[in-house]
């Protein structure tokens, strides 16, 4: 890397130290979610409620000096009170548009499995294409655009599933877990006066990000290593237990965030490792089950395990 990678590496480690000031015991958490935003993608953070999802992301968008939006989904949310309404301005006699939440830097969509799936699929304009048609009228979105959807499992009362394209659109599915004892001792002791999220300031800004995920898109992948992406994805359209495989899409998404996260590494190239990693992450999620595989009880994990473990991971000395 060079000199100036270097420096804008060392801004991200700062970025991560920060973060991690506020969530105790959470580094893979924060690392994979800064891994989606350099590279351009989105993240679904599946968990119970209270075990910090929310203060992740104000702590990530406050580190980075972003503008940050919360949406807090509910059943009788509609999609106009995610991308904005046309009002209309007697004095101008003219209508006027009135951006919505979903124009932010970083966009926390609140419990998104508790609104119907129609206010849901506002989103997928905006995570996709970086734009939001409203009255015909097509509106972009600025960089850097992130949007992290939290959600409670679906077997909580009151919550729907999401629709598979919509899935589709996240580039990385996460769980946060309880903290064990110590780290909840430790979150009892830093919180007893004041929260930590006040005492963080922004290390890095928003230029500077845009500038690092342009580095990301740089990071070498070695021709072997897409071939290995493309065998475990492969793999997931051919497998016994699955009914729906994952789409190129998902091919994609695994190469950008294998980029995201070998940057992180200090590394310019993506080496089989880092696909390894992420595979479970990446692909997990868009994934679906055969109904027999279901009645046995087997997991979209599994099938993502069993695929990397049957899989030829490409060796050589260099992967520059």
């Amino acid at each position: 890397m060079t000199q100036h990678t270097y420096l804008y590496n060392s801004k991200i480690n700062n970025v991560l130290t920060n973060i991690n000031r506020v969530m105790i015991g959470k580094e893979e958490a924060t690392t994979l979610s800064l891994v989606a935003l350099l590279a351009e993608g989105h993240v679904l953070l599946e968990d119970v409620p209270g075990v910090g999802k929310t203060m992740l992301v104000r702590a990530l968008a406050k580190s980075l000096d972003c503008d940050f939006k919360r949406i807090q989904f509910t059943p009788d949310l509609l999609p106009s009170d995610v991308t904005g309404v046309s009002i209309y301005n007697p004095k101008e006699m003219e209508f006027e548009f009135k951006n919505g939440p979903i124009f932010g830097d970083i966009v926390l969509a609140d419990e998104i499995n508790r609104t119907s799936p129609k206010t849901q699929s506002s989103l997928l304009e905006a995570m996709e294409e970086m734009s939001v048609t409203v009255d015909g009228k097509t509106l972009g979105l600025k960089k850097p655009f992130f949007v992290m959807a939290t959600q409670n499992p679906i077997e909580y009362e009151g919550t729907y599933p999401l629709p598979e394209a919509q899935l589709d659109r996240f580039i990385l599915k996460l769980k946060m877990g309880y903290p064990n004892p110590t780290e909840e001792l430790e979150m009892l002791n830093r919180t007893s006066k004041e929260h930590p999220i006040t005492t963080i300031d922004a290390v890095m800004s928003k230029d500077e990000l845009v500038g690092v995920q342009h580095m990301v898109s740089d990071v070498f992948v070695d021709a072997t290593v897409k071939e290995y992406i493309i065998q475990l994805v492969t793999g997931t359209r051919n497998h016994r237990a699955v009914y729906l495989g994952v789409s190129p899409r998902g091919s994609i998404a695994l190469m950008k965030a294998a980029k995201a996260y070998a940057f992180i590494q200090d590394r310019d190239y993506v080496i089989p490792d880092d696909v390894k990693y992420l595979a479970p992450f990446v692909l997990s999620h868009r994934i679906i089950l055969n109904s027999e595989a279901k009645f046995e009880g087997f997991t979209v994990e599994q099938v993502v395990q069993e695929l990397l473990d049957k899989a030829t991971i490409p060796v050589r000395k260099d992967y520059r």
